[in-house]
């Protein structure tokens, strides 16, 4: 079986397909069908939605929560570059030197 492109969906086609399910009864699998998903991401998008609704269990994140965390981690990452060049460029041989030379009278 051929493996699926991974795809990207907007927060309201999540909230859009949430609301199918709920409103028309039909099960998971039949929704996920219907607008070419795989059941597993149909899920995700379930289980994330009562989360944020307050009814997942003890200890599980928020999408906005999800979204800081991201964005926590993302500029973590960048302060220990900048913090960690320094470091690297003095293991190397420390600060470039300046190479003076005397100019020749003509």
């Amino acid at each position: 079986m051929a493996k699926r492109k991974r795809r990207g969906y907007t927060n309201e086609f999540k909230a859009e397909t949430v609301r199918l399910i709920r409103e028309s009864g039909k099960c998971i699998a039949v929704v996920a069908r219907e607008l070419d998903l795989t059941e597993s991401a149909v899920r995700a998008c379930v289980r994330q939605a009562g989360i944020d609704a307050g009814h997942g269990p003890a200890g599980a994140l928020t999408t906005e929560e999800r979204e800081e965390l991201g964005r926590l981690r993302r500029e973590i990452r960048t302060v220990r570059m900048e913090r960690d060049i320094p470091k690297k460029a003095t293991a190397l041989g420390g600060p470039p030197r300046r190479v003076c030379r005397e100019r020749t009278g003509a």
